[in-house]
């Protein structure tokens, strides 16, 4: 009898164990019962410089490779129009006028070049001869370690394929197998969308070729290629196979083996890119020969050894953080079954981890290329064409790839952005001066490129002001460099190297303002990116004066160029100079409807629920409208995205999340965050009733559409601001926490000041925190109602009950 019912109470205790791991989801692998048929279902890979776009088809295995250095064109003559800034008077004069279709006339004169265009470097095809039909596919990427894996059976026989792009050995690895012996067939064939010439020598498929010279006078335009030796950006890309039985054969183009078991493959890529200011042709690297060196050098280890050494690279980046949301009661779908599930109002926590998560891994895996970040696709573009030349869109894009690269533990993956900007203060020297006939300090406007490219872009005068014409690049992305040293003490960095770039973007601003009539400071000519404002008369233009955009912008950048010569103790004359300044600032006016007012009058939008807030730029990502601070300005903020609505783009919804964070409300954060991962169906997919417009596609890209990474970005740095807001002297914890994340826990979620912050709390009730130091020092903790100054060490951990 006893014997019977422990076997019971066994049976019942292995039941639980299989319904606890039925509904087990996953906050760290994306998985499909089926390939992808298009690119928004692929599974990206990517070491920062190389990137891989995997299908994981079963007779054919297509991978788009990229290299985030491949672009078009050359190091750009900023001196292009060194007479553009002599209409800038005549422009303020018809301002001043109230001219305003004048003024956007004559505003087009201020305008340059175009950016040019990422590019994809190849795609390689492996071609597996099967007979048979598969079955038990299974397709996943596993975050955790930046692997992915393709399954499947035909005819009694598994295979199975493993990939992984590698940081520390900088070479691509695909490790094929097969559970019965001689059963592996496959040849594999490259290609190219440029230029290019395929060979097979001493069983190495190699590809070579080059990007176009060409300047983008649109976004449509077929690219011109000039096959000049002394022109253009080479790309080399190499593919060998390792066996360990059956014969490798080859033909003219292609590479390939016959009946093995297992076999890997190596695929190395290399461009001739040498920074941003040498011509890639005639002062380039050696693309042959340091592809062909990272070939030869991973080639002679192991699989064991290359994987080891990659995710060991890989996760002292991922493990530094780690999210808990509670418990969960969502079953164990395949990823984009799960999406859709989740669109339907459905509860699934582990899922609002992963895309997370998800957006850390893409991080890490696109932005350790110093002088060349994340572009609009990160790393991974398979067009020709990219949508908006896949580039840098200053206006807002390129800065919220990096709003979470700080608070969510990834300093390094900043250090692209913020090398990239010393070189545009290179070129942004000749650009205030010639654009905007400014001597001092440098500027950058909307667009730019690996090749630094910082004037306004337009094709000289035949593209719409409200977009083409803006010159304040320089002062927002100047306070990412703040943002880096307040969050990692790394004063050595301000000094020699941050301080000085944030300096030029105060100067600039600092002669680019005028008075008006008031005695306000204010920018002219003006414009808010992309918005067009309607005024009295029924004109509808852009180019204004004493835009909000611009002058929270300047706000910001002068209030940070006065905290670092504070802390580093220099330029006292120019601090004074900028305290003064900012005194004088247009200051900040709540329109009639409440809101805050976009342009320097009351004027309505064109377009009121436009997805460019830029106006509110002081309450995120800057920090000086805060509710406790500004609470009128807080209310205004409030009501202008209340205006605007909800429904927006994938990166216009990523900061709007996060506004709604820094005003506190959780709820309203979660709604949208929600919304942001709402099911889209791939570009190309045909269906009876297709699901479009702004969410997320079945591989968690962002939909913007059409694939945007940034949208990816904003809404994982929201999730962290949602849990943990700071300055430099006082840490607020849980501070827009909606209901649906009653409990959880948080790890390595970084604060401003140099802290690391680990939390647990419970029923909405903060129960532990633990805050540890990397440079020692003080900091208020706030969580509700309930304040704590603590002092911590360096290298110590301070653990409170709370």
């Amino acid at each position: 009898m006893q014997s019977n019912s422990f076997h019971k109470l066994l049976l019942v205790f292995i039941f639980s164990l299989f319904c606890k791991e039925a509904v087990a989801q996953s906050t760290n692998v994306l998985w499909y019962k089926q390939p992808a048929e298009f690119f928004e279902e692929s599974l990206v890979l990517g070491n920062g410089k190389m990137g891989a776009t995997v299908f994981g088809g079963v007779e054919s295995d297509k991978i788009y490779l990229n290299d985030i250095t491949l672009w078009s064109g050359e190091p750009v003559n900023a001196n292009m129009s060194p007479e553009a800034y002599k209409n800038i008077p005549a422009i303020r004069e018809a301002l001043k006028n109230e001219s305003y279709k004048l003024a956007e006339e004559l505003n087009k004169k201020v305008q340059g070049k175009n950016s040019e265009s990422y590019q994809p470097l190849g795609t390689m095809e492996i071609n597996n001869f099967h007979t048979g039909k598969a079955s038990n596919y299974h397709r996943e990427l596993d975050i955790s370690n930046a692997i992915s894996k393709v399954s499947y059976e035909i005819e009694g026989v598994k295979y199975t394929r493993e990939y992984f792009v590698s940081a520390p050995d900088q070479i691509m690895v695909i490790k094929l197998t097969s559970s019965k012996k001689g059963t592996l067939n496959f040849d594999i064939h490259s290609s190219s969308l440029l230029t290019s010439n395929s060979e097979v020598k001493n069983n190495q498929l190699t590809m070579t070729g080059f990007a176009p010279i060409h300047e983008n006078a649109g976004y449509s335009v077929p690219l011109l290629f000039l096959a000049q030796k002394e022109r253009g950006t080479r790309f080399t890309n190499l593919i060998k196979i390792k066996n360990t039985d059956g014969v490798i054969v080859s033909s003219a183009n292609s590479l390939g083996l016959k009946d093995g078991t297992e076999a890997l493959i190596y695929v190395s890529v290399a461009t001739s890119f040498n920074g941003f200011d040498k011509n890639p042709a005639t002062e380039g690297v050696n693309d042959k020969v340091t592809a062909s060196t990272n070939l030869d050098k991973a080639f002679a280890k192991s699989f064991d050894k290359l994987k080891q050494s990659h995710i060991a690279d890989y996760q002292k980046f991922y493990n530094r953080v780690s999210l808990n949301l509670g418990k969960t009661t969502a079953p164990d779908l395949p990823t984009d079954e799960r999406l859709l599930r989740y669109a339907d109002g459905n509860e699934d926590k582990n899922l609002e981890i992963l895309y997370f998560q998800y957006g850390r891994y893409l991080l890490i895996s696109s932005s350790r290329t110093l002088g060349v970040p994340a572009n609009l696709q990160g790393l991974w573009n398979p067009h020709l064409h990219a949508p908006w030349s896949s580039n840098y869109t200053m206006n807002i894009n390129l800065e919220e790839n990096y709003w979470l690269a700080e608070n969510t533990n990834l300093s390094e993956m900043h250090l692209p952005l913020l090398s990239f900007i010393k070189n545009l203060s290179v070129t942004g020297k000749v650009t205030a001066k010639t654009f905007y006939g400014v001597d001092k300090g440098w500027a950058a406007a909307h667009n730019s490129d690996i090749w630094a490219m910082t004037n306004p872009v337009g094709q000289f005068g035949k593209e719409d002001p409200m977009w083409a014409c803006w010159p304040i690049a320089g002062a927002w992305l100047s306070t990412h460099i703040w943002e880096h040293y307040v969050f990692t003490g790394d004063k050595n960095y301000l000094k020699n190297e941050g301080y000085p770039l944030m300096k030029g973007a105060a100067e600039f601003c600092l002669d680019w303002l005028v008075v008006d009539k008031n005695g306000n400071l204010i920018t002219s000519p003006s414009t808010s990116p992309e918005n067009q404002y309607l005024a009295p008369d029924g004109f509808v233009g852009a180019t204004m004066y004493g835009g909000t955009a611009d002058l929270a912008m300047i706000r910001e950048c002068f209030d940070k160029t006065i905290k670092a010569s504070k802390v580093l103790d220099i330029d006292t004359d120019f601090r004074g100079k900028l305290e003064e300044a900012l005194v004088k600032l247009y200051p900040y006016q709540i329109g009639k409807k409440g809101n805050l007012q976009e342009w320097y009058f009351d004027w309505d939008d064109k377009d009121p629920r436009h997805r460019h807030q830029s106006q509110l730029f002081g309450l995120f990502p800057g920090d000086h409208i805060t509710p406790l601070k500004t609470p009128e300005l807080a209310n205004a903020a409030k009501k202008t995205l209340e205006i605007k609505g909800d429904e927006t783009t994938g990166w216009s919804k990523g900061w709007r999340i996060n506004l709604w964070a820094r005003l506190w409300d959780g709820n309203r954060a979660y709604k949208m965050f929600r919304e942001l991962l709402r099911y889209v169906d791939p570009d190309g997919k045909k269906t009876e009733k297709p699901r479009r417009g702004g969410g997320t596609y079945p591989n968690l890209f962002d939909a913007h559409p059409p694939f945007q990474i940034d949208g990816n970005f904003g809404g994982a740095a929201a999730v962290a601001e949602m849990l943990v807001q700071s300055n430099e002297n006082e840490i607020r914890l849980l501070p827009a926490l909606p209901d649906a994340w009653e409990s959880g826990s948080v790890k390595g979620i970084c604060a401003r000041g140099g802290f690391e912050i680990s939390m647990e709390w419970e029923g909405k009730k903060l129960k532990t925190v633990s805050v540890f130091s990397k440079n020692g020092g003080k900091t208020e903790l706030i969580n509700g109602d309930k304040k704590q100054i603590i002092t911590v060490k360096k290298g110590q951990k301070l653990k409170i009950n709370w």
